[in-house]
This record gives structure tokens, sequence and C-alpha cells, in this order.
């Protein structure tokens, strides 16, 4: 007697309350069982390839080239055939937060929607800090190296001006710079999730100075602000979070596609970079005590300079959901500027938000390269 006679399929009942001899269940009763196997044997694999560091994602794939360099700052250029966008546009980064994150991943990437929409793109890199860099202060970034970053972005572009696009704290030595050089050739200031109003920021990142933890307690042996500390700011913003992020992490870890994306954001998320030691204390002065930009009270290079002197187009781009720069925190930042044409966008998005993710790539992304082509020439 062979083993198909004494196994008998059990009959699925069809809706007439008779059994379906077509049915998946008819045809293959174990089915339910060899997909429970192949789903484990996945996350089996997965983990694997997670633990061992197999196959990792790989972060900033987009292909640019160096065109300029200062220290350990460094601007790309990143290649394109579709440059119709006369005005260049200049990513300027946080100094404590890796760039790739605005080139996360392929179909996940700002950069690379910026490309699309016709674009030069051009990014500033900070670097990582040591002790070479520890007396790097906001003159360092604001007075040296974004002017010359300019001037090689525009020179390069075609000298017809420059966006000058800052993100977080980028966006405040954005706000410096062009206040501080306005006859620079800026064409445009956009400024997204950055903070302008220092007592609305909640008390991890505000927490520095008087009434408060001393600056000099945060430096290293290198006179600067190591990682593990900013990361350690960060994480007290949202205390459940990494808790939250493992559990995501293993109710999808049969899911390739996720794996991919959780490992991108994770590099990103738990790999920041030390904060030069001079212009920590800088910040804790002129922002966390002095609340200069809402006080009207900035000195740079010796000098006062006033954000009513940028008065180039204008755009502050707020999260609504923003857990690290709180959009009151942000807000009226329009009012501040010099500008006749000044724009306050608010999106419904988280600080990272506004750049990952399928809320980046429907609304938020888009959003703003409207506004960025509305205010640029396009060439014939």
């Amino acid at each position: 007697m062979s083993a198909s006679t004494l196994i008998k399929p059990i009959p699925k009942t069809a809706d007439n309350g008779e059994a379906s001899a077509t049915s998946p269940d008819a045809i293959n009763p174990f089915a339910p069982f060899t997909d429970m196997w192949e789903t484990g044997m996945r996350r089996w694999w997965n983990l694997t390839r997670h633990v061992m560091g197999i196959d990792r994602t790989e972060v900033g794939q987009t292909p640019r080239d160096v065109v300029w360099s200062s220290g350990k700052a460094v601007l790309y250029r990143y290649r394109s055939d579709n440059r119709t966008v006369r005005q260049p546009i200049l990513l300027v980064m946080s100094l404590v937060s890796r760039a790739f994150i605005l080139d996360l991943q392929p179909g996940n990437s700002y950069v690379e929607r910026l490309l699309e929409g016709g674009f030069d793109v051009f990014l500033l890199d900070w670097g990582v800090p040591d002790e070479e860099d520890a007396a790097n202060t906001l003159e360092t970034y604001c007075d040296e190296y974004l002017p010359q970053a300019v001037a090689r972005t525009n020179e390069i572009g075609g000298d017809e001006g420059v966006t000058v696009f800052g993100y977080c704290y980028g966006g405040v030595l954005t706000l410096l710079y062009a206040a501080g050089h306005p006859d620079d050739p800026i064409h445009n200031v956009v400024v997204m999730a950055t903070p302008v109003d220092f007592t609305k920021m909640p008390p991890a990142m505000s927490g520095v100075g008087k009434g408060g933890i001393d600056p000099q307690h945060l430096l290293d042996e290198t006179g600067n602000v190591p990682a593990e500390s900013v990361r350690a700011s960060f994480t007290l913003l949202t205390p459940t979070s990494d808790l939250n992020t493992v559990m995501d992490f293993w109710e999808h870890l049969d899911d390739e596609k996720f794996l991919g994306s959780y490992q991108a954001m994770t590099s990103w998320t738990r790999n920041h970079i030390p904060f030069p030691g001079a212009t920590m204390r800088q910040t804790t002065t002129m922002f966390s005590e002095g609340n200069g930009f809402v006080n009207d009270d900035l000195v740079l290079g010796g000098r006062r300079i006033h954000l009513s002197d940028i008065t180039v187009p204008f755009l502050n781009v707020i999260a609504e959901r923003d857990h690290i720069v709180p959009p009151d925190s942000t807000d009226g930042l329009d009012s501040l500027v010099g500008s006749e044409d000044a724009t306050e966008m608010r999106l419904p998005a988280g600080h990272v938000g506004l750049v990952v993710g399928s809320g980046a790539r429907k609304r938020s992304i888009p959003a703003m390269i409207g506004w960025m082509l509305e205010h640029s020439d396009v060439k014939a």
C-alpha cells in the first residue's frame, strides 16, 4: 500500500457546504507548515547575516567627487547628466551627525531626488574631529569653511548663485554664515529642523551652562564632546526608542527589505561624531544661555551680525513631530530674517522623517523641491 493511499487530504468546504477538491489545503495539507519553516529559515539567515556583518547594507552610494577640502571639511559634487537648474544646491550638515543620512540608500535618498529634480548637488561634510579640531569655533565653520565652500560651489555651478541648505545644527551654521556674509553669492537660504528659540528646546539639548551642566565636564582628553555623549543626549529625548527599534527588528526579521532599511538607519542613529569643544562652549554661551537668535544678540568674529541681514528668498522647514527640535523652537524664524520672500513650511514628519522613508518620498521631499524649483532658474 502506497503512502498516497494512507494520507487522505481533508477536503475544504465550499460556500454551499460541499467539499472543494481544488482548494490549496486539499492539494497540500502541509503548506502551512512549509510556509512556517521557510519563514523561520529566512529569520535565522537574516539574523546570522546581521550578527556576522554579512552583506550589510551600504549607505551613501550615489557617485560623487571631491571638489574642495580644508582641514577635515570636504566638499562633494554628485555626478549627474540632468543638471537643468542654474543655481546649484549646497547641503550643509550638522557637526555631530554623519552626512550619509541625506543619501541613505538607493530609492531612499534625498540627494537622489534632488538630482532627479535637475539640481547640481553639492554636500559639505565636516568630517570627524579629533584633538586637532578641538579649538574649531563657529568662526572656523561660518567665516572660513562655508565662504570657501560656497565660492567653490558657485564657481563650478556657473557663477549664478547658490542655494544654501542647512539641516539641524547645519541650519544654525547656515544662518550665522548667511547673516555674516550677505554679499556672498547666495541665491536662496533653506534651513530644515533648525533650532532657533533655545528656551523651547528639550532639557537634554539645552541643559548645559548656567544652572545646568558645566560645559567643561563634557569634554574628553581630546578637548571635544565624545561621540558617546552626543548619542546619549539624543537617547535621553526618547528613552524607549532603542527598545521599540529592537522590537521592530524581531517582528520583521524575515523581511529582507526591512532588514536593509534597519541596518542603514541604525548605522546612522548609533554612529554620531564628536562635537568640537570650542564650538560647544560658544553654542552654550550664545544660544543655550543667550538665546542669540531670538534676542538679536549674535557676535561672530568680533562683529555683531543680525538675521535681518538675510534678504534672499528664505524657507524654514519645520517637522511637526520633531522630538529633537520641537516645532515651537523653530516657529517664527521667517519673521526674524529680512527677506521679503520668507516662507514657513510645516510638514507632518519627524526630525529624520523629513528626508527618509515613505512619508518623505510622498510629501516632504516633493514640497521642498517644489519651493526650490520655484525660486531657481531653469536652463533653456
